[in-house]
């Protein structure tokens, strides 16, 4: 492991955006997250790795709700951004959505065209006064989302027309077009070919500068590669948690250097 590359500039630096203590979630009788309490930064790509079925993305959907629309599921224990309890009564789960934009593993761009994708949330959330205005956001959605000079002049085309990486940026710039303050990524590679994986992780980088950014992988060359922080999720618990160097480098958890050297997973 010793051959990646880290970007970690700024680690340490910034205000904590995203604060849980003791949160745990339970499925029936099932306790997918055990005692999970974590700290993360604003303006900062932490990554989320661990074997599958750890709970990586379901600690993930507790960040914007996504947990509340499963029947079944209970998350109780303190979820805080920007030091708001997200779970407390008086807090809308669509205005929470708007705040904390989420981009799933497989691009699902709405059937419409690229142009109503993108201002689909703005609409709804009441961003724009006019046709003027949802235009601004919209060019300025889709340059955020490195796609505009491939769509500009097609906007009236359907979104599902794009190829899988054009799709997955588009749904990128769908995300942001609320003004989102975080940003959670589901595994947003995983279903785009190499070339199209290069130029989803670029725009990370550049997003972090402007958004809180989660991403979950499965990639440890990815975590490496984009994030400045790394949790590692086992059975249902975070095992360790810091600066993605050292987790990669110099794990002070011997479950964290089992999976990282192959012997867990």
């Amino acid at each position: 492991m010793n051959d990646m590359t880290f970007v970690e500039r700024d680690v340490d630096t910034n205000e904590v955006k995203i604060a849980a203590k003791d949160v745990q979630v339970f499925y029936g009788d099932n306790h997918a997250i055990k005692d999970v309490s974590v700290e993360i930064e604003d303006k900062t790509v932490t990554a989320f790795i661990g074997p599958s079925g750890c709970g990586k993305s379901t600690f993930l959907r507790c960040i914007n709700r996504m947990n509340d629309t499963i029947d079944v599921c209970r998350v109780t224990g303190d979820l805080r951004i920007d030091n708001e309890d997200i779970y407390d009564t008086k807090v809308d789960p669509v205005q929470l959505r708007a705040k904390v934009g989420m981009v799933f593993q497989k691009p699902n761009p709405f059937p419409k065209s690229i142009y109503d994708n993108v201002a689909y949330g703005p609409r709804i959330h009441g961003l724009s006064k006019n046709k003027t205005d949802l235009d601004d956001i919209v060019e300025r959605s889709l340059r955020r989302a490195a796609i505009w000079d491939e769509v500009k002049d097609r906007l009236h085309a359907p979104g599902m027309g794009l190829s899988g990486g054009q799709q997955q940026r588009l749904c990128i710039a769908r995300a942001v077009a609320t003004e989102p303050e975080v940003l959670l990524m589901d595994e947003p590679c995983s279903a785009l070919d190499p070339i199209a994986t290069a130029q989803v992780e670029e725009l990370i980088d550049e997003l972090r500068k402007r958004y809180s950014v989660v991403i979950v992988t499965h990639s440890m060359q990815q975590a490496a590669r984009v994030s400045q922080r790394t949790a590692f999720f086992h059975l249902g618990s975070l095992v360790e948690y810091g600066a993605t160097s050292n987790i990669f480098t110099n794990p002070v958890d011997p479950r964290t250097e089992s999976y990282i050297t192959g012997r867990i997973g």
